[in-house]
C-alpha cells in the first residue's frame, strides 16, 4: 500500500514538472507595458534617448514568441534592441510563466532625410500562437544646418528655412556680423557655447513664429526641460553692438554673459522683448559691461541677474522672478549687484550705474531678499529703483528709490511649483496695476501696446 502511494505521489510530481515545463495552448496571452512610444523632435545625426516596452507573460506556463521584428526593417530609423540583442529581428524567444522581456528603442535620423519637418512612423510585430501584436512608433524629426566648431569671419546672414543644430563652440569674431533671421531656431550641443568677438545680431519679431530661439539640441523628455543644457552667449571685451529682439533664450547655463565696457557710446547688449528662462547658473551676467534691456523677462534662474565690477546698465519694464520647479531651486537673490569682483586673490572694483525703471523683483518663499547690492569701491556707484516692486525683508540703505513698491505680491497669473507650470502676466485683482512710470506709448512683452500715462510695471501690460 505503501510503495502504491509512493508511485501515485511520484507521477503527479512528474505530471506537475511536465505542466510547468510546457509550453502553453493557443489560448495564451501576452501584455505590454505600452503598446506606442513617441519621441519628440529628434535631429538627423543626433540620436534620442532610448524608450523600453516590456512583454509580459501572464500565464502560469512557458509561452513561445515566433518572431519579434521592426516592420521597417534596417532601412528604418528606429533601432530596436531585443532583450540585450540587436534587432530588427528575432526568432523562437521562449518567454517563461510570469517573466518578461524588454525591448529598447531609439530614434536615429539620417543627414539626407527630406529637408522640411515630418513624422516618422514605424511598428514592431510580435508575432506568437499564430496572433500578432503591434506597438506603434512615431517620432517627430527634422533636419537642420549642422555646424561643428565653426568660425564666423565674415559678416554672413543665416536664414530661417531650417533650424541650425550647433555641436562644438561657435565663434563670432571680431570682424564679423553674424545676422540672425526672424523665425529661426537654434539648438546647441551640451557643450557648444556661442563665442562672440564681434557682433551679434538677432532680429525676431513678435509673433510666436518670428522670434528667434535658443536652446539645448535635446528636446526629447525629461531632457527638454533640464536647466543647464547648453553654456550659453558670451559677448567678449572686443565685442560690439549686439542685439537680441525677441528672442527666447531658455535651459542655459550662464545664459547670456557681456565682459567688458562696449568700447562705443552704445551698450555691449540691447536685450529688446527677450525671454531668458531656466538658466542653471545665471540668466544674465555683466562684468564692467553695459547692458540695456527693454520688456524682458528673466524667470527661473538659479540667480536671474549678475553684475559685478560695476558698468552702466539699464532695465525697463523687466520681470525678474524665480520659483521653485522640479529641476531647479530657488535659493538666491534674482538680482546681485556689486561694484567689485575678485582678480585671482586681488578684490577690484569699478565705477557703477544701474538704473531699474518699471521693474518687477519677485521669489517665492525660499529667498526672503531678492536684491543684494554690494559696494566695495570709492568711485561712482548708483543702484536706483525707479516705479519698481521689490520683495526685501531687509532693504539696503545704498539703495536709491522712486515710488518703490515693497513686499507686495504682483499676483502672477499661475506659478505651479508641483507641475513647473508658470505664467508671469499680472492678474485682473494684482495691486501693482497702473502703479508704473510713464515712459510713453510703447508695447510689452506679447507686441500688446503699452498706453501714455501710469503702466504696468513689468514686461506684460494687462489688457
Amino acid at each position: 500500500m505503501r510503495k502504491s502511494l509512493l508511485l501515485c505521489i511520484s507521477a503527479g510530481l512528474l505530471l506537475f514538472s511536465c505542466k510547468k515545463n510546457s509550453f502553453t495552448g493557443n489560448d495564451a496571452f501576452l501584455n505590454l507595458s505600452s503598446d506606442s512610444v513617441y519621441f519628440d523632435t529628434v535631429f538627423s545625426s543626433t540620436g534620442s534617448v532610448t524608450r523600453q516596452v516590456r512583454i509580459i507573460n501572464p500565464n502560469d506556463q512557458k509561452l513561445l514568441i515566433s518572431e519579434i521584428s521592426l516592420m521597417g526593417g534596417t532601412g528604418s530609423p528606429f533601432i530596436l534592441n531585443i532583450n540585450g540583442a540587436p534587432g530588427p529581428v528575432a526568432n523562437d524567444l521562449t518567454l517563461e510563466a510570469n517573466d518578461s522581456l524588454y525591448l529598447f528603442i531609439s530614434v536615429y535620423i539620417r543627414p539626407d532625410a527630406e529637408p522640411k519637418a515630418f513624422i516618422l512612423q514605424d511598428s514592431i510585430r510580435i508575432h506568437y500562437n499564430d496572433r500578432d501584436l503591434f506597438i506603434r512608433l512615431s517620432a517627430w524629426g527634422q533636419n537642420a544646418h549642422f555646424l561643428n566648431n565653426e568660425e564666423i569671419k565674415e559678416n554672413v546672414t543665416w536664414p530661417n528655412d531650417l533650424p541650425y543644430v550647433i555641436s562644438g563652440n561657435l565663434r563670432v569674431d571680431s570682424n564679423a556680423t553674424l545676422t540672425i533671421q526672424a523665425g529661426s531656431r537654434l539648438y546647441f550641443h551640451a557643450n557648444a557655447a556661442m563665442l562672440v568677438d564681434g557682433t551679434l545680431q538677432a532680429l525676431g519679431e513678435a509673433a510666436d513664429s518670428l522670434r528667434v530661439y535658443f536652446n539645448g539640441d535635446r528636446l526629447d523628455k525629461p531632457y527638454a526641460s533640464f536647466p543647464g543644457s547648453w553654456p550659453g552667449i558670451y559677448f567678449s571685451e572686443s565685442s560690439t553692438n549686439n542685439l537680441l529682439q525677441w528672442a527666447v533664450l531658455r535651459n542655459g547655463y550662464q545664459t547670456i554673459v557681456a565682459t567688458g565696457p562696449s568700447g562705443n557710446a552704445a551698450p555691449k547688449v540691447v536685450l529688446d522683448q527677450c525671454i531668458i528662462d531656466n538658466s542653471s547658473d545665471a540668466g544674465i551676467i555683466g562684468i564692467q559691461s553695459a547692458i540695456d534691456a527693454a520688456n524682458c523677462l528673466i524667470s527661473n534662474c538659479g540667480k536671474n541677474i549678475v553684475i559685478a565690477l560695476g558698468g552702466t546698465y539699464h532695465f525697463l519694464q523687466c520681470t525678474v522672478a524665480s520659483f521653485s520647479s522640479p529641476v531647479l531651486q530657488h535659493q538666491l537673490p534674482v538680482l546681485s549687484v556689486s561694484d567689485a569682483a575678485m582678480d585671482g586673490t586681488q578684490l577690484v572694483t569699478g565705477d557703477l550705474q544701474a538704473i531699474f525703471t518699471n521693474c518687477i523683483f519677485w521669489g517665492d518663499v525660499g529667498v526672503p531678499d531678492e536684491i543684494l547690492v554690494s559696494r566695495e569701491g570709492t568711485g561712482a556707484f548708483q543702484v536706483l529703483l525707479d516705479h519698481s516692486i521689490l520683495k526685501q525683508e531687509h532693504y539696503p540703505d545704498n539703495i536709491d528709490s522712486i515710488s518703490l513698491i515693497l513686499n507686495t505680491d504682483p499676483l502672477f497669473q499661475k506659478t505651479d511649483n508641483q507641475k513647473g507650470e508658470y505664467d508671469f502676466h499680472l492678474q485682473a485683482g494684482s495691486p501693482v496695476l497702473d502703479q508704473g512710470k510713464d515712459t510713453g506709448p510703447g508695447m510689452d512683452l506679447d507686441g500688446n501696446p503699452r498706453p501714455a500715462g501710469n503702466q504696468d510695471p513689468g514686461c506684460y501690460e494687462r489688457q
